[in-house]
């Protein structure tokens, strides 16, 4: 941080300043909302549908590749030979039940099983449709066993017709999708049934044992979340690669858990033609496990928008006694405005069933083949489901003597070495042009802000006091986008007959203060206002008047509870930084000039580098010696889940001039001075 000493106020510097006018704005400056609570998993998530298609279409957009970034999923990772081994078939009635593993990744494995109908295959090519199902949150998942006790109370709240269903309502779903014609693949849950490699925690009462939530991981945003949706991704190579499978009819459920699964795979990956997504999507309780949220995932969005995603491909829900008994009222009616968009109304529906617990009990399940059936088989109408014999859990288990656990199967530290290695190789193998698109994207998602459009920014304050040599010190004024509730301070500097040809917004730690001394503005202010430029400084959250009360506290078991749903402080700073340019902006300046000093440095790099190309004029920061490799605390200002993934700082910046960057000794920013940046340096550089 520059000291004061730096703006000291020389009075040869009071006889030659200029005369000052500044921006005249009204009221006093406002709380800044930011500075309250955190949004979290359990908060409010509505939904409101863009004015036409046009604007849905541009909102899809941006919506999924948050979503692929948030799951360290862009680019996708190149696929790899899954080598899947398929063993161990018995047949039932109605269908055939194996065994199947194979590579999502070299050294990481899916493991599951395969369901088939027995009958004799339909005219034409013969190939059926299939569906994924992802199992959820129940113990010991796909080889769920509710038990006896609980079997019989499923009987007799009506929520199921035998003891049977009630304990093995994981059986009950393939055996009836497969006796309907359907192929189904149910794999498992990274820690669940025979997928032990890396373990599964379920909250952030206790840190992940491997990683996964920990700093580095994050700036790799390497997650369960974004392992599980790789692995579902391959689960679909997996039943595409099927000679009896038709990759055109594609569907996926699941309750829960695996009802966020079935959110983010149809999602991100258009193969899939139909979803049931049971008991999730709500605008209440967006998925409380490290495996249901990823830093960035749902910030600015939630489920129910996420739902809508698929549209107009056919999307429908159930609800129960839980987060989501309001799904058809808080919900439903905003994806049916979605929906009729695409004049495709029939393609969404939900139903609760109230008198029920958190379930996929058979009602819902009935609903679900129903949906399936009529989307992906062409045969609308009520189905029933029939009793059957469960297998035995053990005869489920994916590995046994004659075929064991793979030899080459890494843990969870091996396999998050072996990922990053394969994401930096990919990246750097990219064409430059390709590259530049990619880090595009993925500074969008992770920063999730942009320049503001003309007109939505609005201003607030008071008029300018003098001192008592008689010199203006200045507007003291906030900014802050329409609707949102934020308040930027700033002090702007307008000399006196400006022509609103150049402005220079001025980021340094020190806020609004660091361009006037005691008596009014520093030598290098002074110096650009007698130069016919117009200065403003902003304090940006975190910075003199926007200090927190408190320090922002990241979870720290699983910081994706705090980034998953809010922007990181960095991010915070540069939205700032972009809402005092559009300011600027629409007051006509013509030219705006960046300058950032000490560790608002690199965040003004940031900004630059988000900023369409020809935003700003000159860029002149201090990179502060600043590396995001370096950052050990999530609590860290300059913390950014995934900054390390996309090249650091240098990656991030690359379309950026270094030409006026200074301090950037190990920073990797070639090309850029050694040394810190001063005011008077930024002066003459602006100059």
């Amino acid at each position: 941080m520059l000291s004061r000493r730096d703006f000291g106020l020389a009075s040869a510097a009071l006889v030659c300043a200029p005369a000052l006018d500044a921006y005249a704005v009204e009221g006093p400056a406002a709380k800044d909302a930011r500075l309250g609570v955190p949004k979290t998993l359990n908060d409010f998530f509505g939904f409101t549908p863009p004015k036409d298609l046009a604007a849905w279409q541009a909102r899809k957009t941006v919506v999924r590749e948050q979503v692929a970034v948030a799951l360290g999923l862009w680019p996708l990772p190149e696929k790899t030979p899954l080598n899947a081994v398929v063993h161990g078939k018995v047949e039932r009635d109605g269908y055939s039940v194996e065994k199947v593993f194979f590579a999502s990744t070299p050294g990481h494995f899916v493991s599951g099983n395969l369901y088939r109908p027995t009958a004799a295959r339909t005219a034409g090519d013969g190939k059926r449709p299939a569906v994924l199902f992802a199992h959820g949150h129940w113990d010991n998942g796909r080889l769920h066993d509710a038990g006896e006790a609980a079997g019989q109370a499923a009987v007799k709240r009506g929520e199921e017709s035998d003891i049977a269903r009630g304990r093995f309502f994981m059986q009950a779903i393939p055996v009836t999708l497969t006796r309907l014609g359907f192929v189904v693949f149910q794999h498992d849950m990274i820690g669940y049934a025979d997928s032990t490699a890396i373990p599964h925690i379920l909250r952030s009462g206790v840190a992940h044992p491997d990683g996964f939530a920990d700093v580095a991981g994050e700036l790799r945003l390497q997650s369960l979340t974004g392992l599980q949706t790789w692995n579902s991704i391959r689960a679909l190579d997996f039943l595409c690669s099927l000679p009896d499978v038709d990759p055109k009819r594609l569907g996926v459920t699941g309750a829960s858990g695996g009802a966020t699964q079935t959110l983010l795979l149809a999602a991100i990956d258009d193969r899939i033609q139909a979803t049931f997504p049971a008991v999730m999507v709500s605008v209440g309780m967006q998925g409380g496990c490290v495996c249901e949220n990823a830093s960035h995932l749902r910030r600015g969005t939630g489920n129910v928008e996420l739902a809508g995603l698929i549209a107009p491909r056919p999307v429908a829900m159930s609800g129960a006694n839980d987060w989501t008994r309001e799904v058809m009222t808080k919900g439903l009616p905003e994806l049916r405005q979605l929906y009729k968009m695409h004049d495709a109304e029939e393609n969404v529906a939900a139903k609760a069933w109230v008198q029920f617990p958190h379930n996929y009990g058979q009602p819902s399940r009935e609903f679900m083949y129903a949906w399936f059936r009529k989307h992906l088989l062409n045969a609308p109408g009520p189905v029933a489901e029939a009793a059957f014999t469960p297998l035995p859990v053990a005869e489920l288990k994916v590995f046994d003597a004659t075929h064991p656990r793979p030899a080459g199967e890494l843990g969870a530290k091996e396999l998050r070495a072996a990922l990053a290695k394969a994401s930096d190789a990919q990246l750097a193998a990219l064409p430059a042009a390709e590259r530049a698109k990619v880090v595009a994207g993925a500074l969008r998602a992770l920063l999730g802000t942009a320049v503001p459009a003309v007109g939505a920014v609005t201003a607030s304050g008071h008029a300018p006091t003098t001192t008592p040599a008689g010199l203006p010190v200045g507007t003291a004024a906030s900014l802050g986008r329409t609707g949102t509730g934020e308040s930027v301070p700033r002090v702007s500097h307008m000399p006196a007959g400006f022509d609103h040809a150049t402005a220079v917004l001025w980021v340094h730690p020190d806020g609004v203060k660091s361009l006037d001394g005691k008596a009014g503005p520093t030598p290098e202010v002074a110096a650009l206002l007698k130069a016919g430029v117009a200065v403003m400084a902003i304090d940006v959250l975190g910075v003199g008047a926007q200090a927190f009360a408190k320090p922002r506290v990241v979870d720290k078991n699983y910081a994706a509870f705090f980034f998953g749903y809010n922007r990181a402080l960095v991010a915070e700073r540069v939205h700032d930084i972009l809402t005092a340019y559009a300011h600027l902006r629409d007051t006509k300046a013509k030219t705006v000039h960046l300058v950032g000093f000490g560790d608002l440095g690199p965040v003004a790099l940031l900004a630059a580098a988000l900023a369409p190309p020809g935003t700003f004029g000159k860029v002149v920061a201090d990179a502060n010696r600043f590396r995001f490799d370096a950052i050990t605390s999530m609590d860290d200002p300059m913390m950014l889940p995934g900054a390390v993934k996309y090249g650091g700082l240098p990656g991030l910046t690359a379309g950026v001039s270094m030409a006026n960057v200074y301090n950037a000794e190990g920073t990797g920013l070639v090309g850029a001075s050694a040394k810190p940046l001063t005011p008077a340096e930024a002066m003459a550089r602006l100059l």
